[in-house]
């Protein structure tokens, strides 16, 4: 980790388009300032956090799920469901 001191007003450069400035001091709190691309995401590490988490649940089915406990999935297959509805039977 590299660790730099800054004050107030003083920038820092992350590669050739990335920005971080101090804004502010106060106590034990620093307000930055961070001017990136758009193309650049920029979040605060919690929240980051959660995104990436979110990203997993959405990527993962519930199939894969039942596939990674070892067991099939409860949902009956369509066919099934024809069949106990009564569609599948001719009248």
């Amino acid at each position: 980790m590299l660790v730099l001191t800054r004050r107030a007003n003083q920038s820092i450069m992350i590669g050739h388009d990335i920005v971080v400035t101090v804004l502010e001091v106060r106590g034990d709190q620093v307000r930055l300032g961070i001017r990136a691309p758009r193309s650049v995401d920029v979040h605060r590490e919690e929240v980051f956090a959660t995104l990436q988490q979110a990203n997993k649940a959405a990527a993962t089915s519930p199939r894969d799920l039942a596939a990674l406990e070892g067991s099939a999935p409860d949902a009956p297959s369509a066919e099934t469901s024809a069949t106990q509805s009564g569609e599948s039977q001719q009248h």
